[in-house]
């Protein structure tokens, strides 16, 4: 017997573990890599460079290379062009598709990789491709952004060029679209920034907030936004504000700096309800608490009037004597 119930405790103790496997989802499987990477090479200092730094006048041209790392056992074969190229929102690089024709071209169609174009990269290997990049004469001075596109089998991947075009620098912005959305500690303040100089920004931001009736919340605290602004890039942004007042009327005041003098400010007001009251009657509500906080105000502020000094009693001088009749009779 206690042979057979430590074999049926076992068997029981196999099925939940079989089960539990059963139960357990699947991990995913690994993302398939791409085997190769590219990079800006190395300089002569053979200093790992995140970016292109490109800078001369226009008219000039200018060199760097790319390097491609093969580190499967196959070869490679990598197509390579340059692009336009502008931030996202949250920092990242964003190309235009090849296919995407632009009104304008920018910096990227001043890249050129000669007959290089495509390149075969032998397994474990490391191969170095030298561009150019031609400013034309009639570039306008500041900075452009650009990129270095490598595609092979469906993969692609770009690496920023920095390009500044010597000439007077602008630093110049706009802050437009202020607006509060939604309420209580979800409410957020929306707003769009507009690079309208010929440099690339890092904004700073700095929140003020007023309220009609009580002392508004302090909003977000002044700080260095995480974004660098492009020469003519517009970004939508949005700052938490959890501390948002629950019935009054605000309204805020963005100031936005950025090195070389850059300032902007703007604002935007709001009535702020509570869920589920029209915005209607939280206006009567606070319009009727501004009246009534007015009234105590001018109550508690004015004073009894006393008026003029009652006039003094006319001050004693001297008396004139009654006049003294004389009586005329006859004598007795």
């Amino acid at each position: 017997m206690p042979v057979l119930h430590t074999l049926r405790r076992a068997g029981a103790l196999l099925l939940l573990a079989a089960a539990a496997l059963l139960a357990a989802p699947a991990s995913p499987a690994a993302a398939d890599e791409p085997g190769w990477t590219a990079e800006p090479a190395a300089g002569t200092a053979a200093a790992v460079r995140p970016y292109f730094y490109l800078a001369g006048a226009p008219g000039t041209v200018l060199e760097d290379r790319l390097a491609l790392v093969n580190a499967t056992d196959r070869e490679r074969t990598v197509t390579l062009r340059g692009a336009d190229a502008h931030n996202t929102a949250d920092g990242a690089l964003a190309v235009r598709p090849a296919a995407a024709a632009p009104a304008t071209p920018g910096a990227g169609s001043w890249i050129s990789f000669g007959t290089a174009t495509t390149v075969t990269v032998p397994p474990r290997t490391r191969a170095v491709v030298p561009f150019t990049l031609t400013v034309p004469p009639a570039a306008p001075p500041g900075d452009h952004p650009a990129a270095v596109v490598a595609t092979e089998a469906g993969h692609e991947a770009a690496v920023r060029v920095h390009l500044r075009v010597g000439g007077p620098a602008l630093a110049a912005l706009t802050v437009e679209d202020v607006v509060v959305r939604g309420r209580g500690r979800s409410a957020v303040i929306a707003y769009t920034l507009v690079n309208r100089g010929n440099v690339a920004l890092t904004p700073a931001l700095r929140i003020r907030a007023d309220s009609l009736v009580g002392d508004a919340p302090a909003p977000p605290r002044a700080r260095t936004l995480p974004v660098e602004l492009l020469p003519g890039q517009r970004v939508e942004l949005t700052e938490p504000w959890p501390g948002a007042p629950a019935l009054d009327r605000v309204r805020v005041t963005l100031t936005v700096t950025a090195p070389g003098g850059a300032r902007a400010e703007a604002g935007g007001s709001r009535w702020l309800v509570p869920g589920g009251l029209p915005g209607w009657t939280g206006a009567c509500l606070l319009a009727l608490g501004a009246a009534t906080a007015a009234a105590l105000y001018l109550v508690r502020g004015r004073r009894p009037d006393p008026g003029p000094a009652p006039d003094a009693p006319p001050a004693a001088g001297p008396t004139t004597p009654a006049p003294h009749h004389e009586l005329t009779g006859a004598a007795r």
